[in-house]
């Protein structure tokens, strides 16, 4: 949901898509300047989401900050930004932040791994208690990490306060990645394997996104649900297992008008047991 003119815009443009939950960024994804909150809008926004039903509430991060960065100066201003979007997520009374786990840049997985997880402990060492870091996996693009369940793994394993951090398991993401979801055996296996290395306890959210790229691509593109290489037998499979149909979704699939959203809703409810 877009924030433009202010977050007490937002619980209008929700309820006019159809949203049960949402994902919202509390400031500019693609810069790193962020302007302060307002209270008064502040407080609307609160008034709204408690008067809205629409629940839970996810604050995705900027797309800048890069956890895996060896470089000192980087690294600092990375976790100085996500550390601001936690308190901001606080003051906006939002529990979750989404975060990109970022891209290795030359310095090998293995050391770009023990870098997120240093980086994340500096962040929630110096973050409001309460909010919760969800790791999205990625579609291993370019120098990207967190692409294989292991490595998410490898990361929490690192994290002193560990009953803080979670997992955004994205579609387009898993399949780009190689994990096969367009099956019921397919999908079982993947849940195994998710289960066995991280735990499905910290699993709290599905990003609902088809892939115009096939499976294995490792080639990060979002596509309209159903249009993609997942494909409509793939979300039923999805969206109606037993371990994933209670999750809350959020598509981040392409928009030109809010015509596209409504679209992608209406397919993925459509699919619903």
């Amino acid at each position: 949901m877009s924030i433009a003119g202010g977050f007490a815009n937002v619980r209008e443009r929700a309820l006019r898509v159809g949203c049960e939950t949402m994902q919202l960024f509390s400031s500019n994804p693609r810069g790193w300047k962020v302007a302060a909150l307002d209270s008064g809008d502040v407080a609307q926004f609160r008034a709204d989401l408690a008067a809205s039903g629409v629940a839970p509430v996810f604050v995705h991060a900027p797309y800048l900050p890069n956890l895996a960065a060896t470089r000192a100066g980087t690294a600092k201003r990375s976790v100085r930004a996500i550390v601001q979007q936690m308190e901001r997520c606080h003051v906006l009374g939002v529990d979750y932040l989404v975060v990109h786990v970022g891209r290795a840049r030359g310095a090998g997985e293995e050391r770009a791994l023990a870098q997120v997880a240093a980086n994340v402990n500096l962040i929630l060492a110096a973050a409001p208690a309460g909010i919760k870091v969800l790791l999205e996996n990625t579609a291993g693009m370019g120098s990207e990490v967190g692409y294989r369940f292991e490595q998410l793994a490898a990361i929490i394993e690192r994290v002193e306060q560990r009953d803080r951090m979670g997992v955004v398991l994205d579609t387009a993401h898993a399949f780009e990645a190689g994990y096969e979801l367009r099956t019921k055996q397919g999908l079982d296996e993947v849940l195994r394997e998710f289960d066995r290395l991280v735990g499905l306890g910290r699993l709290h959210l599905l990003h609902l996104n088809d892939s115009r790229t096939d499976i294995g691509s490792c080639v990060d593109r979002h596509w309209h649900i159903g249009r993609g290489r997942i494909g409509l037998d793939g979300f039923r499979v999805i969206v109606n297992h037993p371990l994933l149909r209670s999750l809350p979704g959020i598509m981040e699939t392409p928009r030109k008008t809010p015509a596209d959203d409504r679209r992608n809703l209406k397919t993925v409810r459509s699919l619903v047991n």
